[in-house]
């Protein structure tokens, strides 16, 4: 199976779908740096290099870059416990602010693994409204896109064949073997950066860019993943939080076997829920009936999967790919007559092509050496980074490593949990327990020590009919952060808030272009399309 990659720029998210990102993966590969909690250590010796720097901006070179984007870079330490040694360098672009600038806004558009440069050259739009205040900048992730890419090479495929279906479930001991012999390629192709991801390490890089880009705090608007790296930028360096925006709030202490079982619950809720609206159009594939609509996609999924199609591409097309593709439809509601349409196609004519038009497409391993400091040319970011990339960061954020045994003498017992979950999208997102599977531990300074902060006020969107970060996600981290944080109830569909609610939209950028914050606990009402509503 094709690793499932939304791409589309109106729509953020925090996991890919798909076998790989969602059931990664590999053993063997380098801990992540433990993270240091002394703020007063990021000024210490050998930093100072870093942030004296300055950005220098030029126009943007690559395929169907905007003429106004702009693009730099800064240079950061490989490894923060030694900076005096190797560097990387980080991808930067920015829109400028169209009169008088206050300075910077950050942005970060979730993954993890996704580019930040090239998200804002294809959604550029949905943030010009910001450009009356500041200077509109994102950047590629240490580990992702031009930003020194990891990548997983042939073992990409080696790890889609090993999750994919049920083998992970009948025989967890063959697939933990074989994920294990992919890890060695992984830390084969992915370089010296492997080591040195991660959400602490990403989040003191961006300590060097506000530094770099000349603000005295950090003006920041963080989508799903995004939402972690900054809860985490803010416990590193309370003091230097600006306007913070965390908008559809990922989870700080959940496992990962807890988030792949939200995840379930929010898929299948927005599979319900598109079905209710399926059902009153004529053209529903399904009928007129919601509860049978749910009992026809759960016997084409097993059907598919005992007996596929040929796709458009030759391969077979099973039930898990078609679970795969929902699964990223249902991210925006904005793509419900779309997925109307190719449920449509797939059932009257076998046509699986509307279907895999949710997909990623083929995957490709440019070959990978010891890679140097400066940014990777565009055509050469592998094609596997983005799940290469998620992989490498949620382990790295992740303390928890369960033995083969362990995850084996589990898996019964979460089968159930994960079925009853969503009779769909269950056992597609069960592998995710094996994702970490021997690797060293990773950090456990996000789930132990993200709490409680003393900072400036920041803004939390919630949005209730989320599919991937549920609701109760931004109200616990919420009360975890503190008195800081105010919740924002979006009672909307999709995920995140900022691109299918105008009401949202409109408070987000009072709050970031003028400190208007709204009330603890207010909420912006359910949207017809082109409506707003508080």
């Amino acid at each position: 199976m094709q690793a499932k990659v939304e791409t589309r720029p109106s729509v953020r998210r925090c996991a890919v779908g798909g076998a790989l990102g969602l059931a990664l993966l590999g053993a063997g590969l380098p801990a992540a740096n433990a993270a240091t909690t002394a703020t007063t250590r990021d000024a210490g010796p050998g930093m100072s290099r870093f942030y004296d720097q300055k950005v220098t901006w030029s126009a943007c070179e690559g395929t169907d870059m905007p003429k106004d984007l702009q693009c730099g870079k800064v240079t950061v330490p490989l490894d923060y416990a030694r900076p005096e040694g190797r560097t990387l360098d980080v991808a930067l672009a920015r829109y400028r602010a169209t009169g008088d600038s206050r300075g910077s806004v950050l942005l970060n558009f979730g993954g993890p693994g996704g580019s930040g440069v090239s998200e804002l050259a294809m959604g550029g739009k949905e943030f010009m409204h910001l450009t009356n205040g500041y200077d509109v900048v994102t950047f590629d992730p240490r580990g992702v896109g031009r930003s020194s890419p990891v990548s997983c090479g042939p073992a990409t495929m080696k790890i889609m064949e090993a999750t994919d279906g049920d083998g992970g479930l009948t025989d967890p001991e063959d697939v933990l073997k074989r994920l294990r012999d992919a890890a060695a390629e992984c830390a084969k192709y992915s370089g010296p950066v492997l080591p040195h991801i991660g959400t602490v390490d990403a989040a003191r890089d961006m300590e060097v860019m506000r530094r770099a880009l000349g603000d005295d705090r950090l003006n920041y608007l963080g989508f799903s993943y995004g939402t972690r790296l900054g809860a985490v930028y803010a416990a590193r360096f309370p003091d230097k939080v600006g306007r913070m925006v965390l908008d559809g709030v990922d989870t700080l202490t959940e496992p990962l076997t807890e988030q792949g079982l939200a995840g379930a619950r929010g898929q299948q809720t927005a599979l319900e829920n598109f079905l209710d609206w399926c059902v009153e159009d004529i053209a529903c594939p399904f009928g007129r009936d919601a509860r049978a609509a749910r009992d026809q996609v759960e016997r084409l999924v097993a059907s598919l999967d005992s007996d596929p199609v040929p796709s458009a591409f030759g391969e077979p097309f099973t039930g898990q790919d078609m679970v795969g593709a929902i699964g990223q439809a249902l991210y925006s509601r904005e793509l419900w007559p779309s997925l109307e349409r190719a449920l449509a196609q797939l059932l009257e004519d076998g046509d699986t092509r509307g279907l895999q038009g949710f997909s990623s497409g083929g995957v490709t391993f440019p070959v990978r050496g010891d890679k140097g400091a400066g940014l990777t040319d565009e055509e050469d970011v592998p094609m596997d980074n983005l799940p290469a990339a998620l992989m490498a960061i949620n382990c790295a954020d992740d303390p928890d490593r369960p033995t083969a045994a362990q995850v084996t003498a589990s898996l019964g017992r979460l089968r159930a949990r994960y079925e009853e979950a969503s009779p769909v999208f269950g056992r597609y997102r069960l592998t995710q327990v094996l994702m970490c599977y021997g690797r060293p531990k990773g950090t456990d300074y996000i789930r132990d020590d993200v709490k409680d902060l003393d900072t400036a006020r920041m803004l939390l969107v919630g949005t209730r009919g989320d599919p991937a970060t549920p609701y109760r996600w931004t109200t616990e981290t919420a009360g975890r952060l503190g008195p800081s944080a105010v919740v924002l109830d979006n009672r909307g569909e999709g995920h995140t808030g900022y691109a299918s609610s105008e009401c949202v939209h409109r408070k987000v950028d009072d709050f970031l272009l003028y400190g208007s914050l709204p009330p603890d606990g207010s909420s912006c009402g359910p949207e017809s399309a082109g409506t707003g509503s508080d």
